[in-house]
């Protein structure tokens, strides 16, 4: 059986939702964050960088979300998560799926933790570092907006696709920001309402315990 290693609200919840798409048997493994499990020597024998979330399918043991996105796409086929190999769309699919991980989730990453980037005490530094973070931030998220003003409800147009989780999950993360919030977003908003109506991000917010405001 397919094992989810996650924490929530991390980016597990990509997978986590991918998963409940699927419809298919997995169980919910919790790495808490708060008692530092996620650096246990345990955990680190998945994953050396001590980051969620992880999965293990049958011997494959398998990191970094993107990754683990593909992997689901590829031994589902059926769910056609993903546009066809070869094609445009797919190559299209790779390059957002890309841009997410390595783009705006970095990105987000260095506004949640610029403390990783300064030396102890540099408190201006900090400060620093996180603004210009969120300054490049809302570009990424006008970005976004633009990708999903295109005819049709989802990021690739009709289809939804692996792609949706992983904005809804970034997007998520900006809904306690001061200003620039996704969902202010006019074409942001409604789509991220979309997503919250089905029923596999249902089942992901009530299997993580997580309360409003959802995004």
């Amino acid at each position: 059986m397919i094992s989810l290693l996650y924490y929530p609200s991390t980016a597990a919840m990509v997978p986590h939702i991918l998963l409940e798409e699927l419809a298919i048997p997995f169980e919910r493994v919790l790495v808490d964050r708060t008692q530092n499990l996620h650096k246990a020597p345990a955990y680190l024998r998945l994953n050396p960088n001590g980051l969620l979330p992880v999965l293990s399918d049958g011997d494959l043991v398998l990191y970094e979300t993107a990754a683990i996105v593909l992997h689901l796409c590829d031994t589902h086929p059926q769910a056609r998560l993903a546009p066809a190999l070869g094609t445009p769309e797919r190559a299209h699919f790779y390059k957002w799926l890309a841009w997410l991980t390595n783009t705006l989730q970095s990105t987000l990453i260095v506004y949640f933790y610029p403390e990783r980037w300064m030396d102890e005490g540099n408190a201006a530094g900090v400060a620093e570092l996180k603004r210009h973070a969120q300054e490049r931030i809302g570009p990424m998220l006008d970005q976004l907006d633009a990708l999903v003003a295109a005819p049709g409800p989802w990021a690739l147009g009709e289809r939804y696709s692996a792609l949706d989780p992983y904005i809804f999950t970034l997007c998520r993360w900006t809904r306690h920001f001061e200003s620039g919030k996704a969902r202010e977003r006019p074409h942001l908003g409604p789509y991220l309402r979309r997503m919250l109506e089905r029923p596999a991000v249902q089942r992901v917010l009530a299997a993580e315990a997580l309360s409003p405001p959802y995004v």
